[in-house]
């Protein structure tokens, strides 16, 4: 039983400033926060599908935020979009929405009037993350079902469980404690042994399917889920 979960926002915006003010204030209203600062990297951390929102600003290094919103559906990521940006022309707001944005935000905004239309999406979005991608892992939530280059990959509840913990956060570090209150629901119900157990219950038979690398152990912090292009977009070592 899988509870406990924060949601989780990408912030895409090339401002320093704007993207630390927004992840301050959004981690203060119980989100988990990753930023990007330029289009080719916000492309490839949202075409991971694990995000529950993405506030996505339109000028952009490298591509455009209309640009990364187009590949995004294209690539059939259903991940609500929040654009936000000084262009406050209604062609410009008229594009982003026909490209399948959720929702426009004009610069300077209201913080509590961006909260407002983040949790409105949040609330909209449920099914949104039906489908998480790991370079050629996929995990269909929907269908409860993991396959790597097109094979499947059968897992216990449990071992599904982890991985689908694990990948709902990409990129980021999760600690045996959060796994253990994420999936097992209790820490008191459960060891974090148990929790070494079957990540190497999912570690092996990730192996046998040559996905191997895409759990691992941040030793002396616990686990995550990347490839080596996720790692290089977050800056991950």
């Amino acid at each position: 039983m899988l509870c406990c979960v924060k949601p989780r926002v990408l912030v895409v915006d090339d401002e320093v400033g704007v993207r630390r003010a927004l992840e301050r204030g959004l981690a203060a209203e119980g989100m988990e926060v990753v930023t990007a600062a330029d289009g080719p990297t916000a492309l490839r951390v949202a075409l991971t599908g694990a995000f529950d929102v993405v506030l996505l600003d339109i000028m952009l290094p490298g591509l455009s935020g209309y640009r990364v919103l187009q590949r995004m559906r294209a690539d059939g990521v259903r991940t609500p979009v929040l654009m936000v940006s000084a262009k406050d022309g209604e062609v410009d707001q008229a594009d982003g929405l026909d490209l399948g944005a959720d929702g426009y935000l004009v610069k300077p905004f209201s913080f509590v009037v961006l909260v407002a239309q983040v949790r409105a999406l949040l609330r909209r979005g449920g099914g949104a993350r039906r489908k998480l991608t790991l370079g050629h892992l996929v995990i269909d939530r929907g269908l409860r079902e993991v396959s790597w280059a097109g094979q499947d990959v059968s897992l216990s509840p449990r071992e599904y469980a982890v991985l689908d913990v694990l990948a709902s956060r990409a990129g980021s570090v999760v600690t045996k404690d959060e796994l253990l209150r994420t999936v097992w629901g209790d820490e008191q119900a459960a060891t974090r042994n148990a929790v070494e157990v079957y990540v190497g219950y999912l570690r092996r038979k990730l192996e046998a399917v040559g996905a191997g690398e895409v759990v691992r152990t941040i030793r002396g912090h616990g686990y995550i889920a990347s490839t080596p292009d996720l790692d290089s977009a977050l800056g991950n070592k």
